[in-house]
């Protein structure tokens, strides 16, 4: 099995290595911004887009011309690159995978990549690497990097610079471990798994909110450009890079855990955008409580689920697992003893009480059982086998460890006692 895997560390450049550094970037960003800006005049005149190869033959005449002569200063390939980013973003957008392409502002998002590995030599010895007109560059090597290397990014993140190095290795296919889970989503609980346990939320946006805004009004009080403002600027980047780490911290740990423990993970098919549109409206018709709408979009944003999913997804492949997505309708709505469908069974935001059959637990867990329940389906309708990767789930009859999961319930409007219990605890990442 072929395994392509990128391994991040910091930069330790010197003071010419850095101004270089931000001249390949800005030079980049250059070459970007005018084949984009090249693109939508010839869409403007009714003409075809280019390709690739027509945007290289160009970028040879930019770098010979006497108006951008300085481009010339900047390695070929990082330019090049930059093209079939701009061919790659038209290809997001006509697939309808993205927005239509924007121009590049400086200071957002600043990189360049090299893709000639015989252009590159990596001294892991000595922590350091050869890339080609910045020489050789120390890292905090704080890992070996496996395999056979493809290509380098350089990026500059938070005030550092920042070099993400792709290798790619054989390995052997791994022999997943543990049963099914399906896994429910929210705000009050990160991820509820079916077993009942959950991870609490980090909110890390919310921890650090109080200071971006006082570093935010001490910039908007500077004279814009000035050197004061710069500072203040890089103040307020920091703190959105802290914010940034922290939960991408969190959500390795915790897609870490649940992937090595596990062989099949169910998850809800979650349209973030849509889910966290602003609810103002337009003049002509307002919307209502724009400000509860507003905090809640806060909230999901910071929770960070497209990327926890992602980080899944390639994770359990890793360790021969299958991550399983299955539409998000009613799954919280949904009785898993009787089957019945009502709005009524959630009398509270936290507590879910059947009012058919009686049956109670705790919404989330209800919502993780019921995702289980439509992965376990939807592997079976592919014809798949179910026995093993059910973990007790008898045909038609929910797990009396889900069912106890949250305590004693009531089934048939009785108390039922418990016939095993289960550990229902926070893990706090």
């Amino acid at each position: 099995m072929q395994r392509l895997q990128a391994f991040r560390f910091e930069l330790m450049p010197n003071g010419q290595q850095e101004r270089q550094m931000r001249r390949f970037a800005g030079a980049c960003r250059f070459v970007y911004n005018k084949a984009l800006a090249l693109q939508k005049e010839r869409y403007e005149r009714g003409e075809k887009k280019l390709g690739y190869a027509g945007l290289c033959k160009l970028l040879t005449g930019w770098r010979n011309s006497a108006e951008t002569a300085w481009l010339a200063e900047a390695p070929i390939h990082p330019l090049q690159q930059k093209l079939k980013d701009l061919e790659r973003a038209y290809a997001n957008f006509f697939a309808k995978r993205a927005d239509f392409p924007k121009f590049k502002k400086k200071g957002q998002s600043d990189s360049f990549r090299y893709p000639d590995p015989k252009q590159i030599k990596l001294d892991q010895g000595n922590g350091r690497i050869f890339l080609p007109k910045l020489g050789w560059l120390r890292y905090r090597n704080s890992r070996k990097v496996l395999g056979d290397l493809r290509n380098v990014t350089i990026s500059l993140s938070g005030g550092k610079w920042f070099i993400s190095i792709q290798t790619e290795r054989e390995v052997e296919q791994a022999l997943p471990t543990g049963g099914a889970v399906g896994i429910d989503m929210g705000i009050a609980r990160f991820a509820t798994l079916s077993d009942g346990t959950f991870y609490a939320p980090l909110n890390s946006f919310k921890r650090h909110e109080e200071r971006l805004r006082k570093a935010q009004q001490a910039m908007s009080r500077k004279v814009k450009f000035s050197n004061n403002w710069k500072k203040a600027k890089a103040r307020v980047q920091r703190i959105h890079h802290r914010i940034g780490n922290a939960r991408r911290d969190f959500l390795h740990k915790a897609s870490t855990a649940i992937s090595k423990n596990h062989a099949i993970v169910c998850i809800e098919d979650l349209q973030v955008r849509n889910m966290s549109k602003s609810a103002a409206g337009t003049v002509d018709a307002p919307g209502s409580n724009v400000r509860a709408k507003s905090g809640l979009n806060k909230s999901i944003l910071d929770q960070g689920w497209f990327e926890f999913r992602r980080q899944l997804e390639y994770k359990l492949a890793w360790n021969g697992g299958h991550l399983i997505v299955v539409p998000p309708h009613n799954t919280s709505r949904t009785c898993p003893y009787c089957g019945h469908v009502s709005a009524d069974n959630r009398p509270t935001q936290a507590r879910f009480e059947c009012v058919e059959c009686g049956f109670e637990d705790n919404a989330d867990v209800v919502g993780a059982i019921n995702i289980l329940s439509r992965g376990m389906q939807q592997l079976r309708d592919e014809g798949r086998d179910t026995t093993d990767a059910s973990v007790g789930m008898l045909a038609g009859v929910l797990p009396a460890s889900a069912r106890m999961a949250c305590g004693s319930n009531r089934v048939g409007g009785r108390k039922q006692e418990p016939a095993e219990t289960t550990t229902c605890g926070a893990i706090y990442a």
